[in-house]
């Protein structure tokens, strides 16, 4: 079985795909449409290495060469691993233009899928008609929450799935609540550019649901001194790739994400981690939350601090919480974290700047920020 591509209701072969001309491309041909055709037919071509640009989310962008054997090794133990099969329906809602979106591309030619492509937005099935239905979509968490929150349709096509991956931004603490309730697979992802996107997948629901992550076919993982995990496996081409993700590795092989070891502020001394203090505020902000609502965007940073070099401070999207619920959140927090820990200034920001796959850019949201 032959794996086909469709873009607002046109079906494309293999062969039509290695034929694409875009002087012949109608004119409101969207921009997102444009990039995968052009990566299917340069896939589909002669190529062997593929240049991919990272989103900057973790510094700078940056240009990633991959070869065709990365990839075509990650669609090959992403489809052991999910069980999919020729003949799937896949829907591609993920931008073309980066990683994660081409590598949904890669795995329906290489699994022999039946891909349908929608323009990334926050709703993938609003562009879709009601009859749709797809075995397998890769989401980021906001387009996974606005399927939560969608009508009972987008429910029965959740529930249709045999596999959701969800990644590109952490899994809050309410959405992972949220889908408990999804009888489909959903999966969080671990991985990078380097590695043609995941190399090792979290189950969020269902009885198999698992703090850990567990490696695909293949690969294998080790610590440096830092706690940092080092990944080796067909998806690096075979070659040891230090990351700077703290991780507990489990006796079974599975390990759990603690954090970034870049991302550590020095107070006075004391290294503040993070992801900790970014997870005890949001456990706090999902009890005072009513049913449904999750909690607006907030991230934690170190910022400039005469005396103790840098203070812990929490950046908050939005409106400025009443004082009330400030001295509230800071009295939870002291039962829970070191003095050093707890957030010393709580700063608001109308809007966070993203980067282009929908991240938070804490970097370019920070020169908002007043000393």
């Amino acid at each position: 079985m032959a794996p086909t591509l469709t873009i607002a209701g046109h079906e494309y072969t293999p062969a039509a795909l290695r034929n694409w001309d875009e002087r012949a491309a109608p004119a409101d041909l969207s921009e997102h449409a444009r990039y995968a055709l052009e990566f299917s037919r340069e896939w589909l071509g002669a190529s062997d290495r593929f240049v991919v640009r990272t989103s900057g989310s973790t510094g700078e962008p940056k240009a990633i060469e991959l070869s065709r054997r990365q990839m075509e090794a990650s669609a090959v133990a992403t489809g052991k691993a999910l069980g999919l099969r020729a003949g799937m329906q896949a829907l591609v809602c993920l931008p073309t233009r980066y990683i994660a979106g081409r590598m949904m591309l890669v795995r329906g030619f290489v699994l022999q899928l039946a891909m349908t492509l929608v323009d990334p937005a926050a709703d993938p099935l609003a562009a879709l008609p009601p009859s749709a239905r797809f075995d397998f979509t890769a989401v980021v968490p906001m387009q996974l929450q606005t399927l939560l929150d969608g009508s009972a349709r987008y429910r029965t096509v959740l529930d249709a799935m045999r596999a959701v991956l969800v990644g590109g931004a952490p899994v809050s603490a309410a959405l992972e609540r949220a889908v408990q309730r999804v009888q489909a697979p959903i999966y969080h992802t671990y991985g990078m550019t380097e590695t043609a996107t995941h190399v090792a997948l979290r189950r969020l629901n269902g009885p198999a649901a698992s703090e850990t992550f567990t490696p695909l076919p293949g690969v294998e993982l080790a610590q440096d001194a830092r706690g940092c995990l080092a990944i080796r496996g067909p998806m690096s081409d075979g070659r040891w790739l230090q990351t700077n993700d703290l991780v507990e590795l489990r006796d079974d092989g599975t390990f759990v994400w603690c954090g970034r070891w870049d991302n550590v502020i020095n107070s006075g001394g004391v290294k503040v981690h993070v992801e900790q203090v970014e997870r005890a505020i949001e456990r706090w902000l999902l009890e005072q939350s009513l049913p449904g609502q999750e909690p607006g965007r907030f991230f934690v940073a170190g910022l400039p601090d005469d005396r103790l070099g840098q203070r812990v401070s929490l950046i908050v999207e939005g409106a400025a919480w009443p004082k009330e619920m400030e001295q509230q959140l800071r009295a939870a927090l002291a039962e829970q974290l070191d003095r050093y820990e707890l957030p010393r200034r709580i700063i608001y920001v109308p809007d966070f700047v993203t980067t282009p796959t929908g991240k938070i850019d804490r970097s370019r949201t920070l020169e908002r920020v007043t000393p």
